[in-house]
């Protein structure tokens, strides 16, 4: 039994597992609160662009979900884009690149 579900676990693409419960209501109040100040910091406090390019639907939709939870996860090496795996999970930044791509909430 244990070998089967190392195989499913091998052979599930890779999106599958990384579906898991939204942060909690307080959470994403904070996350908001965070992409807002500090990644528009340099992306523009409207998401539009800035030092660091826009995070607007439009601009992301040509980017693939797991590319995007890699860029703010683990930064971007040789950029100003550093990486925020010690901040939040990746489950967090995975809800944030939904929403940003959804139309951040206010």
């Amino acid at each position: 039994m244990r070998s089967c579900l190392v195989l499913v676990l091998l052979l599930c693409p890779p999106g599958v597992l990384a579906q898991v419960a939204p942060p909690s209501t307080e959470r994403q109040k904070q996350l908001v609160h965070l992409v807002r100040q500090d990644c528009g910091s340099c992306h523009g406090m409207t998401l539009q662009g800035g030092l660091g390019p826009s995070l607007r639907p439009q601009a992301l939709q040509d980017k693939s979900v797991d590319s995007l939870v890699a860029t703010i996860y683990n930064g971007r090496p040789g950029t100003p884009m550093p990486p925020w795996r010690r901040f939040l999970s990746e489950a967090e930044v995975r809800w944030i690149v939904e929403q940003l791509q959804a139309g951040f909430p206010e």
